[in-house]
């Protein structure tokens, strides 16, 4: 089954849930449009499909390999990363000082979506380029962007993010690698990191690592760490490739899934590198690449979870077994027919729908952040950026995990034979909620400082734009939204009542229940965008135009009622599980952990 990129669903999530047009407003993007952004996803939507896409199944089957410190990758790969380049898709939310196309980063998310559903791990790599390309956007300096970023942007070099260590995962203040001054400005940098991204591979002519090191004499923990600038190839005055750097990759994991993706391990023997930033500067200057990747790895989920249903949905459509109450002609019927499938299905589709607005929003808000001319407005989308991104990053990549395995359920003991490709979905899906920054951490990042910044002002406003939409729901000429109103409401009341909660407790309790918590809020924020999209499908269909779609107008009613019914119903349940406490899992004698 063939992938094809939902554009009419990522165009209705941006321009009629996100509000991508009022980006308009900004200036920040003189040649934007409504039409230049269907334009942009149409040929995006081309490329995933017909080139991305057709590499998925080679890449799953036949992985990387390393030979002499050279990394090939699967057949199909160097091709498809030059029809990437040569379309100069790796800038497309790159200014156009750099050679980007300047455009709202909500549309490289939704590029970065179909990237993701075609080939999550060959998606991978432009992924990590984008956040390098942020990184020395903010904190480069201008001779390093000269030098670097035009052939990152083009895709001609690619980029990689250099944290992980042996001894050194989420810990990240525990890392040894060290960086000693050389005579000339750069340092020499030495030590290994594990778990790198595409950190070498033939589909780019030049690799740029990004590598956090520890300077002479600095502090202990993550005060002591610098970033620098490390390229695989040094480069010349002129731009051009001079001699090999002291880098390698000595390593490739064996993983259960993104076989395609050349994960690596990297050995640096004083190879020569530069500052990015200030000494001591370097968790500043990686947090402006991880944000950027938190989000984008909420989008792979939201990817490979539409992979995944397309997956299933074509099977159920196709796939004939048993008598269904609703079956047409003579049994065996589809099994799309059986009730439960259906059911599973809805599911599916609205939690998709849910994630991909919730990404597609932080994204527009980013943009908002960083363009915004007023400043009371630039600090309210600021805010609203930094409160939404672990949601993103997490809820979306939960749902990718679920949706996934839902889809190799609907397959039946098929799914579980390699043969169908739903496995390799749900194999894919299982390390986003595990790499950027664990789904725990991004719990504890939300319930430990998000929630409570500048007073709570964030989560006050979330919660009276939810407030605002049950009203407009509730005053709706349509009744079907008074149904949205009738379960979005109290679930925006337990969300709160949950924050206010948290924000009295004790930090071992609040620790206890920041994941639940996280679970909660993303429910509610994803349920409250469907039903903003509800609103908007009303307007839709008093839309006597010859462009309205009346029958996809009550479809996005349709999945925002589904959504309310099997996910907002249950949330006043959450506040047991956050309020459970940290003497209920610590106390002596409570359950016994050891094993029997």
């Amino acid at each position: 089954m063939s992938y094809r990129a939902p554009v009419r669903d990522i165009r209705f999530c941006l321009e009629e849930i996100a509000a991508i047009d009022g980006l308009k407003a900004t200036g920040a993007f003189p040649e934007f449009s409504e039409d230049l952004t269907r334009a942009v996803l149409d040929e995006a939507a081309k490329l995933a499909n017909d080139v991305i896409a057709p590499t998925n199944w080679a890449g799953d089957r036949e992985g990387c390999t390393l030979k002499d410190g050279e990394v090939t990758t699967p057949t199909g790969f160097r091709d498809a990363y030059s029809a990437f380049v040569e379309g100069g898709w790796q800038g497309i939310s790159a200014p156009t000082d750099h050679g980007g196309m300047g455009l709202p980063r909500a549309l490289g998310a939704a590029l970065m979506e179909m990237l993701q559903s075609a080939n999550m791990a060959f998606g991978l790599g432009p992924m990590l380029s984008l956040g390098a390309i942020n990184a020395l956007i903010a904190h480069g300096t201008p001779e390093q962007q000269a030098m670097y970023l035009p052939n990152i942007v083009s895709g001609t070099w690619s980029a990689t993010m250099n944290l992980t260590e042996p001894q050194a995962g989420s810990d990240v203040g525990a890392l040894r690698t060290k960086a000693e001054p050389n005579p000339d400005g750069s340092w020499a940098i030495t030590g290994q990191k594990i778990y790198i991204t595409w950190g070498e591979h033939d589909c780019a002519e030049n690799i740029i690592h990004l590598v956090l090191a520890r300077t002479p004499d600095a502090p202990a923990g993550t005060k002591g760490i610098s970033l620098f600038l490390v390229p695989k190839f040094l480069v010349n005055a002129d731009a051009s490739l001079g001699e090999r750097n002291a880098v390698k990759a000595i390593g490739l994991e064996h993983k259960m899934g993104i076989h395609g993706s050349p994960t690596c391990t990297m050995d640096y023997a004083g190879a020569k590198g530069w500052l990015i930033g200030p000494e001591q500067g370097g968790m500043r200057a990686m947090f402006t690449m991880m944000n950027d990747a938190r989000l984008h790895v909420g989008v792979q989920g939201v990817g490979i979870a539409e992979r995944a249903y397309q997956r299933a949905l074509a099977y159920a459509q196709e796939r004939r077994q048993g008598r269904a109450i609703v079956g047409e002609g003579d049994a065996p019927h589809a099994i799309i027919d059986h009730p439960d499938i259906r059911r599973s299905l809805s599911i599916m589709k609205a939690k998709i729908e849910a994630a991909r607005a919730l990404c597609f929003h932080t994204a527009v808000e980013a943009d908002m952040a960083e363009h915004q001319d007023d400043e009371e407005e630039r600090a309210w989308a600021k805010r609203r950026e930094a409160l939404l991104t672990p949601l993103a990053k997490a809820w979306s990549t939960d749902i990718g995990v679920e949706v996934s395995s839902l889809a190799l359920q609907i397959h039946g003991g098929m799914g579980y034979i390699e043969e169908t490709g739903a496995a390799q979905h749900y194999r894919d899906a299982r390390i986003a909620p595990i790499y950027e920054g664990t789904n725990a951490i991004q719990a504890i990042d939300l319930v430990g400082r998000k929630l409570s910044m500048e007073n709570g002002l964030a989560f006050e406003e979330l919660i009276e734009d939810i407030q605002q939409t049950v009203e407009d729901c509730a005053t709706s000429s349509n009744e079907d939204l008074h149904y949205l109103a009738n379960r979005l409401g109290p679930a925006a009341e337990t969300l709160n009542a949950g924050a206010r909660w948290l924000l009295s407790a004790s930090e071992d309790d609040r620790l206890i229940g920041a994941t639940p918590f996280l679970k909660l809020a993303s429910e509610v924020t994803g349920g409250w965008l469907l039903c903003v999209g509800a609103v908007a499908a009303q307007r839709l269909l008093k839309d006597e135009s010859a462009e309205s779609d009346e029958d996809y107008a009550q479809a996005r009613i349709d999945l925002a009622y589904i959504y309310s019914e099997v996910v907002l119903a249950h949330t006043p349940c959450a506040l047991s599980e956050i309020r459970l406490g940290a003497e209920s899992v610590f106390e002596p004698g409570r359950f016994m952990l050891e094993s029997q």
